[in-house]
């Protein structure tokens, strides 16, 4: 989905380029429940359930502002797969399982955060994670070092687009974007 289709006001939104490569960390085509949280303008949510009609989208967002553009974009794209979650995270979901997580703001929570999704994720569930800020990033990576997850992947995007200036073009750098991919460890019949 182009950037330019949603509804955006000043909220931070996850954008196209890096939308795309978060999506396929998160591995939804064979997820059942899927659980944003900071979702800001419902970018991710939005994506995630047009993509995938058969997921639970639930999208956790405490930004009144957000919310209201989380809803109009719903709306616009008739997403009827979502829920909004006017609320702050980390909070109590009972009887609440996600196959996968997305974290797009801690508000910051982030070791809270990332507890949380270890009891939230089912076994080999995917959690993944998005930063701009390098300190955040470092903190997520050593924490999870800590918890039940494998196959920690972190990459840094840097996405340039061509623009024009003046009589020319150059490539238009954005800021860079850390993505901190895992997951939950696998229990095994025989370790429960």
């Amino acid at each position: 989905m182009k950037d330019c289709e949603f509804i955006r006001g000043k909220v931070p939104m996850t954008k196209e380029d890096v939308r795309i490569l978060t999506l396929e960390r998160l591995a939804l085509n064979k997820a059942r429940y899927f659980l944003d949280v900071g979702a800001g303008t419902g970018s991710i949510s939005i994506e995630a359930g047009l993509r995938y009609p058969h997921l639970h989208v639930l999208s956790i967002e405490h930004n009144r502002e957000a919310i209201q553009l989380i809803e109009q974009n719903r709306q616009k794209f008739a997403v009827n797969n979502m829920t909004i979650l006017p609320v702050t995270a980390p909070l109590p979901l009972k009887d609440y399982c996600a196959d996968a997580i997305f974290i797009g703001g801690s508000n910051g929570k982030l070791t809270d955060l990332i507890d949380w999704s270890e009891k939230l994720l089912v076994s080999g569930g995917h959690l993944v994670m998005n930063f701009i800020l390098l300190n955040n990033m470092l903190e997520a990576i050593e924490y999870l070092h800590h918890c039940k997850f494998d196959h920690i992947n972190v990459c840094q995007l840097q996405i340039s687009h061509l623009t024009k200036l003046g009589q020319g073009n150059y490539f238009k750098p954005a800021n860079p974007t850390y993505i901190i991919s895992c997951q939950k460890k696998e229990i095994h019949d025989n370790e429960q």
